[in-house]
């Protein structure tokens, strides 16, 4: 089950693009809330790979 079904519905639907974005690495273009990325990583989403946000497995199976 996704983690991200657990949170409130708001929060679910923000993170969900977090993950697109970075997924389509949109970030660079349109900065992420560092809280967002954060979370995520905590989460086991996200990791930092060479200074930059990077999905993990989890993360693509989110996607």
């Amino acid at each position: 089950m996704s983690e991200l079904k657990s949170l409130p519905l708001d929060e679910a639907i923000r993170l969900r693009w977090v993950l697109r974005d970075i997924r389509a690495r949109r970030f660079i273009v349109s900065p992420l809330d560092p809280a967002d990325v954060q979370k995520l990583t905590q989460m086991g989403y996200v990791e930092i790979r060479d200074a930059l946000p990077a999905l993990t497995t989890k993360g693509m199976d989110e996607t």
